[in-house]
């Protein structure tokens, strides 16, 4: 493997790096295979380790690439589509949902779901733990926040934890009468528990999708949704149109 040089372009070089590794990576290397190490790359492309990392960011963004724990950068699969929209589930844990409940905790939320749920900022709210797996991969983690007030005869003795508890609160939610629901996206990166579930490194760049449930004229229960940049295209409701609002956006995490 040769040295290439790169031309003087009025482009950000780590930008232009970018397109040319791209062009490298459908040349030279199949799915699964992994790069050189980072100086051996920049020493070929003849840039700076920062800006050879700028640009693997941009392709692990992007779904070309994918760093994996104790394996290195290797060559990414094409993203798979992910459906997420009113088509898929009237309420969590429906038939035909895609998400496994892992586990529940009962306790107070971060500040920005409370807000969201209109509970008060000590008020503990029960929250599911969920994973979803596509073709055999983990794929996706999901915080669901449900207040008390929405599952009001939840029974502590009847499930007192785990899945078990989980799937308890799911039921119950099941019981309000659903006004509907809306969602948002944004980019955002790996916390260190997504990150793990995902097989990720922690700040690894993820699409986050936050849920509002609607009942009786109130948010019913919040999901936060975290899914892989690398591998997902995520693919929306039963027409596909998407809203772009500008201004200020509360976001739950």
């Amino acid at each position: 493997m040769g040295t290439t040089q790169l031309e003087s372009v009025p482009e950000p070089k780590y930008w232009h790096l970018k397109t040319v590794l791209s062009e490298a990576l459908d040349s030279e290397f199949t799915v699964g295979e992994i790069l050189p190490n980072e100086r051996d790359l920049a020493a070929r492309f003849g840039v700076a380790r920062a800006t050879l990392r700028q640009a693997l960011e941009q392709l692990e963004l992007e779904g070309r690439l994918q760093r994996r724990r104790g394996v290195g950068t290797t060559v990414a699969p094409p993203r798979m589509g992910v459906a997420v929209g009113p088509g898929q589930r009237a309420w969590p844990g429906m038939p035909g949902d895609d998400w496994q409940p892992a586990d529940c905790a009962f306790a107070v939320p971060p500040a920005a779901v409370a807000a969201a749920l209109e509970t008060g900022r000590e008020e503990a709210v029960h929250t599911v733990r969920s994973t979803r797996t596509t073709r055999g991969q983990a794929v996706a983690a999901e915080l669901l926040y449900v207040p008390q007030a929405s599952v009001p005869e939840l029974s502590a003795i009847d499930a007192p934890s785990g899945p078990a508890r989980a799937r308890a609160v799911l039921r119950e939610l099941q019981r309000l009468e659903p006004e509907g629901h809306d969602s948002a996206v944004e980019l955002g990166s790996a916390r260190a528990d997504d990150a793990k579930e995902l097989d990720r490194l922690p700040g690894a760049p993820v699409l986050v999708v936050t849920t509002r449930y609607l009942a009786g004229g109130r948010t019913a229960a919040l999901s936060v949704a975290t899914y892989r940049a690398d591998t997902c295209r995520l693919t929306f409701g039963d027409s596909g149109s998407v809203r772009i609002e500008d201004g200020p956006e509360r976001r739950a995490s």
